[in-house]
């Protein structure tokens, strides 16, 4: 497992313009051509988090999903974010994650966020999503996930024989800023107790509903500290990600040993 580069991607989505938005990344990405190997974008990125988003739902075949393709062959990265899709099942909050080789995997976000009735127009997902790149198992979620420990638990043995499950969780989120504290402390609790990186990539500005975000991304470490954080405005920090120290943590304090076991099953139907 060689160290991974990866930037966190703090902008501000504007409300309901897929294309604008598609512009609007891109534009903030293309400086990270050569400079990254995964590049994170906030959750719902082509829309802003909007219960009304749904009518403009894109499918697997339309422009955003070539959009990220495309960004993640420029970029040579991996490139993820989620947007509204529409499939035969529903329309789900879909997390896409491109690689430059053409690849394309997509976890749908499982919990839905209830007190703004998400749940009530979006499809629920079911699977979680572990991607294995650069040599690193990654673990990527959205939004309200971030409040489900046991969804989000890092668990030994059971992906991967003698060893966790990941070393890296991404949570991409539109987490409003009157919930900042709770979106900062679940992110560093999730990477003390996973014993792994966490990624968290929200949202900044005022969305069309009212409500703003300040933001603050993090990358945070294995020990629950920020090695690189953004609040309150647009902006994009990359950091590497240390594969030794991540090692050195895990023989040192081997936490995973002493979990509890337990299976994640489907949700209710």
């Amino acid at each position: 497992m060689q160290d991974l580069r990866i930037s966190l991607v703090q902008g501000d989505t504007r409300w309901h313009d897929p294309e604008a938005n598609r512009e609007y990344y891109g534009a903030l990405v293309a400086p990270l051509a050569g400079h990254a190997d995964l590049v994170v974008l906030p959750e719902t990125f082509t829309s802003g988090f909007s219960n009304d988003a749904i009518d403009r739902a894109e499918g697997m075949d339309g422009p955003t999903v070539a959009w990220i393709r495309e960004q993640a062959r420029a970029l040579d990265a991996a490139v993820t974010g989620s947007v509204q899709l529409r499939t035969e099942h529903g329309v789900f909050n879909r997390l896409l994650w491109a690689t430059p080789d053409g690849g394309l995997a997509h976890y749908d976000k499982r919990h839905l966020f209830r007190y703004a009735g998400e749940h009530k127009r979006y499809a629920p997902g079911r699977d979680r999503l572990t991607v294995e790149w650069k040599g690193w198992r990654i673990n990527p979620q959205v939004c309200y996930d971030l409040r489900f420990p046991v969804f989000c638990r890092n668990r030994h043995g059971v992906e991967r024989p003698g060893g966790l499950d990941f070393d890296l969780q991404v949570f991409v989120a539109n987490w409003p800023a009157p919930r900042a504290h709770a979106w900062k402390t679940l992110a560093r609790a999730r990477a003390i107790e996973n014993l792994c990186y966490v990624a968290a990539v929200n949202r900044v500005g005022r969305d069309g509903n009212g409500l703003d975000y300040d933001g603050d991304s993090a990358l945070i470490d294995f020990l629950g500290q920020a090695q690189v954080e953004a609040h309150g405005s647009e902006q994009v920090l990359t950091t590497t990600l240390s594969a030794a120290a991540l090692a050195a943590h895990r023989e040192r304090f081997p936490a995973m040993l002493d979990a509890d076991p337990f299976e994640l099953r489907d949700p209710a139907p």
